[in-house]
């Protein structure tokens, strides 16, 4: 089965809240035929897009490659945080790779958020960018630790933008019986993630780019020129940027041995109207801490946007809004009979340490993906870096890529089973509350 169309029709958005929402793109040509450039990007996401819009504003001619429509896949889908840092939390990474390049990667993950805003106030991208994300608890270790990391981002890397909240104002932020406390990170942010998706896309095209959509590639030809083929025609390129995430499969098999896909999935109800206020009572978005995370916000027109629960494999759920409504109706059991009118599921990439992975594949071939559910500043970013990479300045790539990542046991032939039976036991742990 091919993750391309195992729950999507080719050529078309899933049904969801974002895709009713967002201002539609007009339709971009397959590639037919042989064409020549200086970059051939594989994926129209945040990652393909960014690196996209970068090189091509650094005078390089630039091809994207899109298999589907732009922003299909997990940038098009996603929860819409825009968080801090990197998706390892600091204390970790600390241990990963020592307190020096610690505070380097931190760093770098905060220039990740800058680009973001940035690249949205820079090209008027219409994607209701609101600041704030909090993280709940729902145990009293899981709060101690939360307040306690908080803590150390204040005191270790001066980040002020973090506050502790206690179990009163946890609930008066978010009237949840499931949270015992929180902290609330006021430099994070949420937004509609498709619609970023597209504002990138017309400032790339704006800019020089070339994109081909329904052009999926089939192989990539290594060499002083790099060829990449697709069902209708090739690009020849200086160079190549892979940034498929969980969709990369068949010409890059270094990348899949790392990169495991994963499936997730969102729920938009009907407008709460007053009832919003049974939800959160300030417009800021917010993730749990749980290992199999629960994470959500109000939209603009007011329904609660609900992502939760994980599926490994191909295939979703054939009821998404009957998965998602069981740890909805944990976190919101007032909520338990409110209309769901949109539910859909997205493909993302994880890495076996959360880290996200950089590499050059060949001297002109370079990769990003597996950003583990950090998406939106992580993708974005590593899109960019890649482009400096190509045009010379490639500090920021190498130290991404010098974070080791390693190979699922087993590579990609055991990864699924293996990688399914530790989330169960994770998820059991969650449920008993261990």
């Amino acid at each position: 089965m091919d993750l391309l169309y195992a729950n999507d029709k080719p050529g078309q958005y899933p049904k969801s809240w974002y895709a009713a929402t967002a201002e539609s793109l007009p339709a971009c040509p397959p590639l037919d035929g042989e064409i020549r450039a200086d970059v051939c990007i594989v994926g129209a996401g945040y990652t393909g897009l960014s690196a996209a819009l970068h090189l091509a504003e650094a005078g390089r001619k630039v091809v994207v490659l899109e298999a589907q429509r732009i922003g299909f896949g997990a940038s098009g889908r996603n929860g819409g945080q825009l968080g801090s840092g990197q998706r390892v939390d600091q204390i970790k990474l600390e241990k990963m790779v020592g307190k020096d390049k610690a505070k380097v990667l931190w760093q770098l993950g905060e220039e990740s958020k800058d680009l973001v805003k940035g690249l949205i106030a820079k090209h008027g991208i219409d994607c209701h960018l609101k600041p704030g994300v909090a993280w709940t608890a729902s145990s009293e270790a899981d709060v101690k630790d939360l307040h306690q990391y908080a803590e150390h981002l204040q005191k270790a890397y001066g980040y002020d933008q973090i506050e502790a909240l206690d179990s009163a104002e946890a609930a008066a932020l978010c009237p949840s019986p499931d949270y015992k406390g929180a902290v609330l990170d006021m430099g994070a942010a949420h937004l509609h993630p498709l619609a970023l998706v597209f504002g990138l896309a017309k400032a790339a095209k704006k800019a020089g780019v070339t994109i081909h959509e329904m052009s999926r590639v089939e192989a990539l030809e290594n060499g002083t020129q790099a060829r990449v083929r697709t069902t209708r025609g090739s690009v020849l390129a200086d160079h190549v940027v892979l940034g498929c995430n969980g969709y990369l499969s068949g010409f890059a098999p270094g990348v899949t041995a790392r990169v495991m896909p994963i499936n997730n999935f969102v729920v938009a109800t009907e407008p709460l109207g007053a009832r919003t206020r049974e939800v959160l009572t300030r417009d800021v978005a917010v993730a749990d801490s749980r290992f199999v995370v629960n994470y959500f916000r109000l939209s603009h027109d007011g329904r609660l946007l609900f992502g939760g629960g994980e599926s490994y494999g191909y295939s979703f759920p054939k009821d998404i809004a009957a998965t998602v409504r069981k740890p909805m109706s944990v976190v919101f059991p007032h909520l338990r009979d409110v209309r769901i009118d949109y539910a859909w599921g997205g493909t993302l990439g994880i890495t076996m340490k959360r880290f996200p992975y950089l590499a050059r594949l060949a001297p002109n071939v370079l990769t990003a993906s597996g950003y583990s559910g950090h998406g939106v500043g992580t993708a974005t970013h590593a899109g960019q870096l890649m482009a400096q990479a190509i045009i010379g300045q490639s500090d920021g790539f190498d130290v991404m890529s010098s974070v080791p990542t390693p190979a699922f046991p087993g590579g990609g032939a055991l990864r699924t089973p293996l990688l399914i039976l530790a989330m169960t036991w994770y998820a059991l742990r969650d449920r008993l509350g261990m």
